[in-house]
């Protein structure tokens, strides 16, 4: 490798050793025939001095040095002295007194200062997201989020769980928000949709005997965005076979106790506080309370349970899920759809909140077809459009579902609670804003006409102009 240690690695205790580092430069400083450079990568900075009688080749290269140069510098470790030890780094007791210096690649002037305390606005530094992301406010959350998706991996492995990817192009089975829709050149006409979940697959893998299932899954939904959404976000989906709500309580309250304690090194005090959909909305006036006025406790989870199987639609005039179709009804609430009374009708469904934010939901599932379609029924979804829709689903039913129940969460926003950050999109390398856009790459952008006609999208001029 080009280097031999980080920017952020060396020790006073590394003191005359011939070292090698590559990094940005982050500031240079002339103090007659002195030049003093910090040079940084993502571990952290080093000052490196410059001096002529050392090496005077050197030091006439590092005159042409400016901000966010790439450099390699060879040279030999010091420590300094008491008096100049700087206390705010790691590598404040010691500076790299320079033998060679090679510059790697020259930098324009960055539109904005590579510095935490300078603010800059947000739409400057989406479109130069490469520049943002060497700052270290965006850098650590980047890595925190890592950290947070290696500790769930940890525990579920443990936990005796299975990864299973599951299919980005798939079928259109519009249910809440709107789909993307993907043109299929090979069926003319023909669409696929990205997953706004991957609920359907979870549940089949569970009639497929997977047992434990989980996955670190994009979902796509194309909704009116804002600061704690994007039209494509990552969540950790889990489902299990044969377990009730109390045992995905039990293993998500121990996940995120080895979660807090791997990245945060906090003891979580479970288990969490469970309040019903009622009492939330009487007493707090929304189903996502933060409790911490009641509890500061820095981080406050609460289960709400008991939600309402179904909301009406004044619009239409009909009745539609509170969560999803395929949550099952409370054991005993089966007479209420019975009787056409579905406002008494109580879910087995719970969300998961911290500190005002719904960080995860989930149910128990349907696991007999004509119960399923009961609920179909109900939401004016009848045979032939249900069949249409989820045949596939359905005809797994037929074939001996076992009792399954799951639960999804955010990673993004859960990423931005822990970091402090008001938005997702600064937990997100490349995010989208508001209006959906990438003002990096610039997307969504126009096409050319050969791609839409592959597409069966349009007819060219020539072909209008033959018919």
């Amino acid at each position: 490798m080009l280097r031999s240690h980080t920017c952020g690695e060396l020790r006073k205790e590394d003191a005359n050793k011939e070292v090698s580092l590559c990094g940005w430069v982050h500031n240079r400083r002339d103090h007659g025939k002195l030049i003093f450079i910090d040079i940084r990568d993502r571990y952290g900075l080093t000052q490196v001095v410059f001096i002529p009688s050392v090496s005077k080749e050197t030091h006439e290269i590092a005159q042409k040095l400016g901000p966010e140069f790439v450099v390699k510098v060879t040279g030999k470790v010091s420590a300094r002295p008491p008096k100049m030890v700087n206390p705010d780094l790691a590598t404040g007791e010691i500076e790299l007194c320079a033998e060679k210096l090679e510059i790697l690649n020259t930098a324009l002037n960055p539109v904005f200062e590579i510095d935490d305390n300078i603010e800059a606005g947000e739409d400057l530094r989406l479109t130069y997201r490469y520049l943002d992301i060497r700052r270290s406010k965006l850098r650590n959350s980047l890595i925190l989020r890592h950290n947070i998706c290696i500790a769930f991996r940890k525990f579920l492995s443990q936990e005796g769980f299975i990864e299973v990817e599951t299919p980005v192009l798939t079928k259109s089975t519009p249910e809440g928000a709107r789909d993307f829709l993907v043109p299929s050149r090979l069926s003319p006409g023909k669409f696929y949709a990205l997953p706004q979940s991957p609920q359907l697959f979870k549940q089949i893998l569970m009639v497929s005997g997977m047992d434990k299932y989980f996955q670190i899954v994009k979902c796509f939904r194309d909704e009116d965005l804002r600061a704690d959404r994007q039209p494509e976000f990552t969540q950790l989906d889990m489902e299990m076979s044969f377990v009730s709500e109390e045992d995905v309580y039990d293993l998500t309250e121990r996940m995120f106790k080895f979660l807090f304690k791997e990245v945060k090194g906090m003891d979580l005090k479970t288990p969490f506080r469970r309040i019903t959909h009622k009492e939330a909305m009487e007493k707090y006036k929304c189903d996502k309370p933060d409790l911490r006025p009641e509890t500061k406790e820095e981080f406050a989870f609460v289960w709400v349970v008991d939600f309402p199987l179904f909301k009406y639609n004044t619009e239409e005039k009909r009745w539609d899920s509170e969560h999803h179709p395929f949550t099952s009804v409370r054991d005993g609430d089966m007479k209420y759809l019975e009787s056409g009374e579905c406002d008494k009708a109580v879910s087995r469904s719970y969300d998961l909140v911290l500190n005002g934010n719904e960080i995860g939901s989930g149910s128990v599932r349907i696991h007999k077809k004509d119960m399923q379609q009961k609920i179909f029924d109900i939401i004016g979804l009848n045979k032939e459009e249900a069949e249409k829709r989820f045949g596939f689903l359905l005809r797994a039913f037929e074939y001996g579902a076992p009792p399954h129940a799951g639960v999804a969460y955010g990673i993004d926003r859960l990423t931005a609670i822990l970091s402090g950050l008001d938005s997702i999109r600064d937990t997100i390398a490349f995010p989208k804003t508001q209006k959906g856009n990438c003002l990096m790459t610039e997307a969504p952008s126009d096409v050319d006409e050969k791609q839409l006609h592959e597409l069966g999208i349009i007819t060219l001029k020539k072909e209008k102009e033959n018919e």
